[in-house]
């Protein structure tokens, strides 16, 4: 183990990193919704812009762009972060690395360049995440799994329905406390956009259709009536229905990091402080309850506990997994997903680390509390998460 003796020396050198912008595009259903004829590159370059408009920030002072997403192929393919930057009009000395931790994708990112910040390696970056499920389809265009892999541990290349699936059946979560979670995360998101509380976020795309400024993925009219009369979507004798899944989204996210120092240098404003991070593996047929081992681990660096949380955003890949999640970890109902969660906005595989990052930075300033998580399930079976401290 590491001597106690070198933990002051290494504490009086780190940096501390914030969160100093969060923007978004409007999320839309895949196939059919507003942005399915956008290209996903341009989606984010578009989104980009937008989050360097609202901070304010030199684009000349930023290092790097770091962006996820979960099916890099195509449209989005090749080192689409490094393309982004060039669509953006940004300036040639801003790099961009394109990173792929599936839906943890663009909150690697974030973790990503904390530690570029805490070793000196840049002070400012663009921390990105997209998805075109319009356009690429999930699994990419050539799925080849390894056949000795898939013959040994099959979960390697499940369904992520059959995952949820598998969570239901294991926590003993019934169809009716899926059908409640899911309306109460579209009710809180639909009254979070008729408050205007998703405006701020939201950064307007201009299509050849004409501008998109909302999103598309919200059923305000949704009842546990409604969604009881759904069949199930994996299994014939299983609980998981359309109703109770996030749905396939069209979507872009954006994040600015930077050290404290610079953000006050430059009179950025800051939204929050990352205290800890951390990721975790576990079985990939649960994969699902990712967060529990995920979030534990960051709440520990950290040295907090869930009752310290005032603000927790995690995603709502499944009302099962999501559930689980909060049932195990014990979070607070009153913190979780205060604007509604993914199964009412929307799951853009590869921006929704961002999003969730961003918006529990944002909330967290919005609503006056101390700490934050935010954190999500990871097909293939890890965890991902972020503690935050309002600045």
């Amino acid at each position: 183990g590491i001597p106690q003796a070198r933990m002051p020396i290494r504490e009086d050198i780190m940096t501390n990193v914030v969160i100093a912008g969060y923007a978004r595009s409007p999320f839309h259903l895949a196939g059919k919704g507003a942005l399915a004829r956008v290209r996903p590159d341009d989606l984010a370059a578009q989104t980009i812009r937008g989050l360097i408009a609202k901070t304010g920030v030199d684009a000349a002072e930023i290092e790097d762009i770091i962006l996820g997403c979960a099916f890099p192929e195509g449209e989005q393919g090749l080192n689409v972060a490094r393309l982004i930057g060039l669509l953006a009009d940004l300036p040639l000395s801003v790099g961009g690395m394109t990173v792929n931790r599936f839906c943890g994708s663009s909150m690697s990112a974030i973790h990503i360049a904390m530690g570029q910040i805490q070793i000196g390696a840049g002070e400012a970056f663009i921390c990105a995440g997209l998805e075109s499920m319009s356009r690429i389809p999930m699994g990419g265009y050539n799925p080849l799994p390894n056949p000795a892999l898939a013959k040994a541990n099959p979960g390697a290349y499940m369904g992520m329905g059959d995952t949820a699936e598998n969570v239901a059946t294991k926590y003993q979560i019934t169809r009716g406390e899926q059908d409640a979670f899911a309306v109460k995360s579209q009710h809180k998101a639909a009254a979070a956009r008729a408050d205007g509380r998703l405006t701020d976020e939201i950064v307007p795309i201009t299509t050849k259709a004409g501008t998109v400024s909302e999103d598309g993925t919200i059923r305000p009219d949704t009842t546990v009536e409604a969604l009881g009369g759904l069949k199930p979507a994996f299994s014939l004798e299983g609980s998981v229905t359309a109703g109770t899944s996030s749905p396939l989204t069209d979507g872009a996210s954006a994040v600015l990091v930077t050290s404290e120092d610079f953000a006050k240098t430059h009179g950025l404003k800051i939204l929050a402080r990352i205290v800890a991070v951390g990721v975790s593996g576990i079985e990939p047929e649960t994969m699902g309850l990712g967060p529990i081992s995920a979030s534990q681990k960051a709440l520990s660096r950290a040295g907090i506990t869930v009752g310290d949380l005032d603000v927790v955003e995690i995603n709502e890949a499944f009302a099962s997994q999501a559930i689980a999640c909060i049932r195990d970890l014990g979070l607070r109902q009153e913190t979780i997903n205060l604007d509604g969660g993914a199964i009412a906005i929307g799951h853009p595989l590869g921006a929704t680390g961002a999003r969730i990052v961003g918006k529990a930075a944002a909330l967290l300033e919005r609503e006056g509390g101390r700490y934050a998580l935010a954190t999500q399930c990871i097909g293939g079976g890890q965890g991902i998460a972020t503690v935050l401290e309002r600045a």
